[in-house]
């Protein structure tokens, strides 16, 4: 999670007739078609508080405005690869410190201004110095960012840093035009396929297809994303007929669409890892042995039994998706006895901790966690609350005992190596291994650099990861093209289609 290093779960869906395609904005349109004219309304649950992709945290503007509206020099593929976007070829040196780029030809912003290397320059130095801007440290190991030609940049490192191509997939490698007087708290002025057309904040943000788009049209007219957070509202939506696509179909629920007719569900992979976060820099969780306990003390296995079954054990900072991840699950593994014993040990009694988690994650979490916790002997009070609360309390200043988020993003463990981050977490064999994961530009030793790290972070007990999701969406027939694979990161739109 950006936080969360984005936070954020997607949800909601429709119905359509299946000899034609999908209907406007409202359910039991007569306005029903399907082709380039197609409307699909995508139902989601998080939604942002602004637009404004460079200083509003949450996953809620990566998931939507990445690749659809904003794009970079480079992209990524679902499978994790990198891709060319706006520069047509990239190139680098063999010592990892320069980065040259040839920008595409025939680019161009959604104000019909093209996209120059002036344009791109200014958009990296302006993510890179301003330190409030979402993700601006990505970019700390890069030293100059200059045009060397009139359709090449090149940024030159004063390290090497094996995650910047990754990192120019996000937020910090977004182009931006130089020039551009558009609030982007309210709208959104980009390069991508798709435009933001409205936001009717509380209800929808509505893209329409950029009919001057560089690349292939988008293939429908509209997306409506219409955000509702209640799990049963979002599958009623879907089986009634008011929603085209419900992604994150709530595994308690999914039963309501599995015998649906004109709907199929579809089951993907995601880095979305549910972490009980400690408030590692104060007591009790300052004391190793007050984490272990509570790690002790829960079993995963109930817990995603209690979502419906969308998840597996990680056991680790790292998911089965990322590089460096290894099966930690034997390590503080379900055993109630243990946890007791290491609780007596530390003194601690019968403590009371307190729950903070957002309320758009299930009540269910919070329910299994009291009473594995109470088995042990610790009181747990539960505090849902809104996204907007918990960014404000719980993330930025870090007033809290536990929380519960689901940290989205892929590639994320250096907030275990960033003891600023919210979790309190400062272990500076940690952060030398991290620092050498980033530095090496062999990929077998920032996988061994990284799978040792996480190992000393499990092994430390600095959370508790209490499962990596998988994600199930439900799609009415006649739609195609939709993403299943990391759908709360990246909805990639490009290939979305109705017959």
């Amino acid at each position: 999670m950006r936080p969360l290093h984005r936070t954020a779960l997607a949800a909601a869906a429709l119905a359509v007739a299946t000899s034609v395609a999908l209907a406007g904005c409202s359910g039991g349109s007569d306005d029903t078609r399907g082709g380039a004219d197609a409307t699909v309304r995508v139902g989601l649950v998080l939604e942002p508080t602004s637009l404004d992709i460079r200083t509003q945290s949450g996953n809620a503007l990566d998931q939507v405005l990445i690749d659809n509206v904003y794009q970079g020099l480079v992209g990524r593929t679902p499978d994790g690869e990198i891709r060319d976007v706006l520069a047509s070829s990239h190139e680098v040196s063999d010592d990892g410190l320069t980065y040259t780029f040839t920008l595409r030809d025939g680019t161009s912003f959604q104000d019909g201004e093209p996209v120059t290397a002036d344009d791109v320059v200014w958009s990296l130095e302006d993510a890179k110095t301003h330190d409030s801007y979402v993700d601006s440290d990505k970019l700390a190991a890069v030293d100059t960012i200059e045009k060397s030609g009139d359709d090449q940049v090149r940024l030159t490192l004063t390290k090497p840093d094996s995650d910047l191509l990754w990192n120019l997939t996000g937020r910090a490698g977004l182009v931006l035009e130089q020039g551009a007087d558009n609030d982007r708290t309210k709208t959104a002025n980009g390069t991508g396929p798709f435009e933001v057309s409205s936001w009717k904040q509380g209800d929808s943000l509505t893209f329409s297809r950029n009919p001057d788009y560089w690349g292939t049209k988008a293939k429908v007219a509209e997306v409506v994303f219409r955000y509702i957070t209640d799990p049963s509202t979002a599958v009623n939506a879907m089986a009634g007929g008011d929603l085209d696509v419900e992604t994150a179909v709530d595994g308690t629920l999914k039963s309501q669409l599995q015998n649906a007719s004109g709907i199929t569900l579809h089951t993907g992979k995601t880095t979305d890892k549910y972490t009980l976060a400690f408030n590692d820099a104060k007591a009790p969780f300052d004391d190793v042995r007050v984490r272990k306990a509570i790690r002790q003390a829960i079993d995963p296995k109930a817990v995603i039994k209690a979502v419906g079954g969308g998840g597996v054990e990680q056991g680790g900072p790292i998911p089965a998706l990322d590089p460096g991840y290894q099966d930690l699950t034997d390590v503080d593994p379900y055993d109630p006895s243990a946890a007791r014993k290491l609780l007596r040990q530390a003194g601690v009694g019968k403590p009371t901790l307190t729950l903070t988690y957002a309320n758009v994650y299930p009540t269910a979490i919070g329910d299994v966690l009291t009473s594995e916790l109470a088995d042990v002997g610790i009181t747990l009070k539960v505090q849902r609350v809104d996204f907007a609360t918990w960014l404000d309390t719980v993330f930025t200043k870090k007033d809290f005992d536990l929380s519960m988020v689901n940290h989205t993003e892929a590639r994320d463990f250096g907030n275990w190596a960033d003891p600023d981050y919210y979790f309190g977490y400062d272990n500076p064999q940690v952060q030398r291994l991290y620092a050498a994961s980033i530095a090496t530009t062999d990929e077998d030793e920032k996988v061994q650099a990284l799978q040792r790290a996480a190992a000393i972070v499990s092994q430390d007990a600095a959370a508790e990861w209490l499962y990596t999701a998988t994600t199930t969406t439900a799609v009415r027939d006649g739609v195609t093209g939709f993403p299943f694979d990391s759908t709360t990161t990246r909805l990639d739109l490009a290939d979305l289609a109705v017959s």
